[in-house]
């Protein structure tokens, strides 16, 4: 039998340090089989270190090497699967101490049985976890003897059909203090209970801190003052990281009048800690002497205070939370609504499948969605349902929760996509005549917004990545650069905001608190929005979290109102204005602003919008999309204007399903996001690995790497992907670079295909293959993993592009590599925004234009006249500058090459010519471009 070269066993130093062993509990050395050699496996670089993959795995590879050993009689083989059995043992005793249900104890119990040769019973015991890790059924009662009490109740559970969590207790306990726990959790829970839970029981801060990073089961965690604060288990060099990441990037907040005592001081430093890592957990403080001081001062911190005899009352208080997450209140009103005999006499024929189920020609509408899909469709807003223009219960209920989940100080639902969003938030905070700064490559809606409002955009233009056809971000210089011009020319007071896309289709992502900060510094009152379409997901992982607009600004606004932050202002302002302070008219050169991390004045306000289309990377129905708000002054400068845009753009008859859809998305983020990105990460970095190591599929395609899509100026000398390297890779990176690439975006070069990134798409991924996917450019193509990806689907697209690298080598082998290249140096550099035609520029200094008059004039009849491509090159070569009358927008990526009242460039034509996409809005095939006529 041939051994498996990548086993996992030795992946979990990812999660425990080579050949160490965690937690103080022997595993036996197996009687005559020491002499294998552990360095014969080496530690397989590929392997994501996500928790979820490296338990389930290491039991599945532990009973896998068991059944080895008992039924081998090849001494090589029995000698491989005995390293395996060691290695897996070594890293699930650890793992286990994170975990609910088996511990250590479990573990250590079935390398005695191994100790003693008896493999059948171990097998047995090791299959039960495994079936549990699959979601199977197990017997109920164990059929061996050696469980004990305690461990056969924990069995029960399996047969259990009610929603588990898990509740993490930190303390230095004995064994028979755990056990004790975990027998009264058993002793309190309920038949009428909702939900059931298991004590997970650590000692320390440290390993508190590493099982909320590795255990996504936990929604609760009980502090007790008599932990410790390192741990005694030998994590691996990552792990380790990772925790002293965590715990030294948190924002200090106010401590507690009776503050001075040590102990207080750690369990707040821990709490803050614990919360900045999980926002969704529930943080409880179990006191003693002086609960009664503790209640008033640690309530940000903590949710409630008890005593330790007060088990029944955190017994209820931890149900009862967690029905908080669960709760779905407009999910629930339209299943109500649905259950409930109505009379309808209102504008909706379709409601309660009137004009369907008795039809003889549409039933089969019914029949392919349901029937409850047409009991639940009403136009009624009463009854529980509520309205989406002026929500007062559960909607408006529905809404909050979103905001609690997302971070975000209000948050609305909308219905029509992401696009609607921007234009609703653009019209809210911006009027005729505002500078907006907006990226160059965002999306064709905010373009389309700015027309709408009569603000003058000024175009910032993102780095090109000319190999690759397709743009990264903008450089924070340049942004800075801007603005500094602006404020050089007298006009900063008219820039009123900055949109940017984060992350990008390609997953380029910002440090939008960063970028805020430095802006900030420059001018106080800036506006900011954060297109996150594709980003919403990353609310819900400890990582890139912190990327997020919502997180950025709640961080931005927690570090403004530190002593220190005022004293860094303070003393930077002496830098950046030596010739008298804050005197207006004598700040440093430029030179200067651009060196130096900007530093706002702590009374900046922090006026943040985001908007995500929930839809993209979360469980949402299409079209189901949300803008969340962090903004300071929302009373005061933009709550009726937002109002009156959402009313403006909203319509009177929203799709109650995609509400629904949207309500219960947020449940599922906060009870199993964590999980759910976690493990969407994971497969991603499985894919680009399986791409990257597989022979035949290296020499066909190429993953780009952050080394590829981002300047070595604008990132750290780190890995080309993080996350490959482990979470605390990764998390260095997050925090330091000023762009990171999203890992579960994964960006194939295709070139030594032969073939283009449409051709690619559309006659061999899909119509052969069935394999979907967004975007392409000419010699590129975007995989995008999300929350529902599976290991199945991975493993099916590695199959797949393993048969398509076979019939392009085949073909490749047949043909002149020499036009190959000759076709790849006719790629046209990606082009800048050329500029507003002299009469729709404002001022000819700064780029800002008047885009809306330009497209007005655009739809008068005789204004317009269609140009062919080729007539319009002759133009451009005869010094002519013709001016675009409309968008032209290739789709994918969205953006327009050309907004109304632009000019035409021949970079901009010679990149249209060699644009592989099918679809291109705004151009006529047949017509050609609509030019502006010159006006007398």
């Amino acid at each position: 039998m041939t051994r498996i070269d990548s086993s996992p066993a030795t992946a979990f130093d990812g999660i425990t340090g080579r050949d160490s062993i965690g937690g103080g509990i022997p595993i036996p050395t197996l009687r005559s089989r020491t002499a294998y050699a552990p360095a014969a496996l080496e530690r397989d670089p590929g392997m994501p270190a996500s928790s979820w993959r490296l338990r389930s795995d290491a039991w599945e590879y532990l009973r896998f090497a068991v059944k080895r050993l008992a039924t081998e009689s090849d001494t090589a083989d029995a000698l491989a699967a005995d390293g395996e059995v060691h290695r897996n043992l070594r890293a699930l005793e650890t793992i286990e101490l994170y975990w609910a249900g088996f511990g250590q104890r479990y573990v250590a119990a079935i390398g005695e049985l191994l100790e003693a040769g008896d493999y059948r019973t171990a097998l047995d015991r090791i299959g039960r976890v495994v079936n549990r890790l699959r979601h199977d059924t197990v017997p109920d009662e164990p059929r061996d003897e050696f469980l004990d009490e305690q461990e056969r109740a924990e069995f029960t559970i399996d047969s259990d059909p009610r929603p588990r969590f898990e509740v993490l207790v930190v303390d230095e306990t004995t064994s028979q203090d755990r056990d004790g726990l975990r027998t009264e959790a058993l002793r309190l829970r309920g038949p009428a209970d909702d939900f059931v839970y298991d004590y997970v029981v650590v000692p320390s801060a440290d390993d508190a801190v590493a099982a909320v990073l590795t255990n996504p089961n936990i929604l609760a965690c009980v502090v007790r003052p008599g932990f410790s604060e390192h741990t005694r288990q030998k994590l691996s060099r990552d792990l380790q990281e990772a925790i002293r990441l965590a715990r030294a990037e948190v924002v200090p907040g106010a401590a507690p009048a009776r503050s001075s005592l040590a102990s207080v001081q750690r369990v707040l430093g821990l709490a803050d800690t614990l919360a900045a890592i999980r926002p969704e957990l529930d943080l409880y403080l179990i006191a003693g002497a002086h609960i009664e001081d503790l209640a008033g001062a640690l309530t940000r911190r903590f949710r409630r205070v008890f005593r330790r005899e007060d088990q029944l009352e955190l017994h209820l208080t931890l149900l009862r939370r967690v029905s908080h997450l669960y709760d779905t209140p407009f999910f629930s009103a339209i299943q109500d609504h649905a259950r409930r005999p109505v009379g309808v006499f209102h504008a909706l024929p379709v409601a309660r499948g009137g004009s369907v189920v008795g039809s003889k020609w549409i039933r089969d509408l019914a029949d392919f969605y349901g029937l409850n899909l047409l009991l639940a469709e009403t136009s009624a807003t009463s009854g529980g349902l509520d309205s989406l223009l002026a929500p007062t219960g559960a909607i408006k209920k529905a809404q909050d929760l979103a905001a609690r989940a997302y971070g975000a100080k209000h948050t609305f639902f909308v219905t029509n996509g992401t696009s609607t969003a921007n234009k609703i938030v653009h019209q809210a905070l911006m009027a005729p005549n505002d500078v907006v700064l907006v990226d160059r490559n965002c999306h064709k809606s905010h373009h389309h917004a700015v027309m709408l409002t009569g603000a003058r955009p000024a175009y910032l233009e993102a780095y090109p990545l000319n190999d690759f056809a397709f743009y990264g971000a903008v450089p924070i210089d340049r942004i800075k650069q801007l603005l500094l011009d602006y404020r050089a020319q007298g006009r900063l007071d008219e820039v009123r905001m900055i949109t940017l896309t984060n992350c990008t289709f390609d997953g380029i992502v910002y440090d939008p608190e960063r970028v805020m900060a430095e802006c900030l510094a420059i001018k106080p009152d800036l506006v900011f929005l954060w297109d996150e379409a594709w980003f919403a997901f990353a609310a819900f992982h400890p990582v890139t979290r912190r990327r997020t607009a919502m997180a950025a600004a709640k961080r931005l606004e927690q570090q403004l109102g530190t002593s220190a932050h005022a004293a860094a202002y303070r003393a930077q302002r002496e830098r950046l204005f030596p010739s008298g302070g804050e005197t207006p008219g004598s700040p440093a050169a430029d030179d200067v602003w651009l060196a130096e991390r900007l530093i706002p004045a702590p009374d900046a306000r922090i006026r943040v919008y985001a908007t995500q289309s929930t839809h993209k990377t979360l469980t949402a129905l299409r079209q189901g999309s949300m803008i969340h708000v962090y903004d300071q002054d929302w009373v005061r400068d933009a709550e009726e204007a937002f109002h009156e845009a959402y009313m403006t753009h909203t319509s009177t008859s929203p799709n109650y399903q995609i509400l629904a859809s949207l309500d219960i998305g947020r449940r599922q983020v906060e009870l199993e996001g964590f999980e759910l990105v976690q493990r969407q990460l994971d497969l991603a970095t499985s894919l680009s690995q399986a791409i990257a190591r597989h022979p035949l599929l290296r020499r066909t395609f190429r993953v780009l790497t952050a080394h590829d899509l981002v300047p070595a100026a604008n990132r750290d000398a780190g890995r080309p992907m993080p996350l490959r390297d482990g979470l605390a890779s990764m998390w260095q990176a997050w925090a330091t670079d000023e762009f990171v690439v999203d890992p579960s975006r994964i960006t194939i070069e295709i070139s030594r295909t032969g073939v283009d990134g449409d051709t690619f798409k559309h006659e061999h991924l899909m119509d052969r293959y069935g394999i979907q996917v967004n975007k392409t450019s000419r010699n590129t193509v975007l995989f995008m993993t999300n929350i529902g990806t599976s290991r199945s689907a991975i493993a099916y697209l590695i199959e797949v592009l393993v048969k398509l690298a076979e019939r392009f080598e085949e073909a490749r082998a047949q043909e002149d590599p020499d036009v190959l290249v000759a076709e790849e140096t006719l790629m046209p550099p990606l082009p800048d925004f050329s500029a507003f035609s002299q009469r729709y520029a404002t001022d000819g200094v700064l780029p800002d234009g008047d885009m809306r008059a330009a497209f007005f004039r655009g739809q008068q009849r005789g204004a317009v006249e269609h140009v062919s491509p080729a007539e319009l090159a002759e133009r451009v070569g005869r010094g002519e500058q013709p001016v675009s009358a409309g968008f032209v927008t290739p789709y994918p990526p969205g953006f327009p090459v050309l907004v109304p009242g632009q000019v035409i460039s021949a970079e901009v034509l010679d990149f249209m010519a060699v644009l592989d996409t099918r679809e291109i809005h705004g151009y006529d095939a047949r017509r050609g471009y609509r030019v502006l006529r010159p006006e007398a």
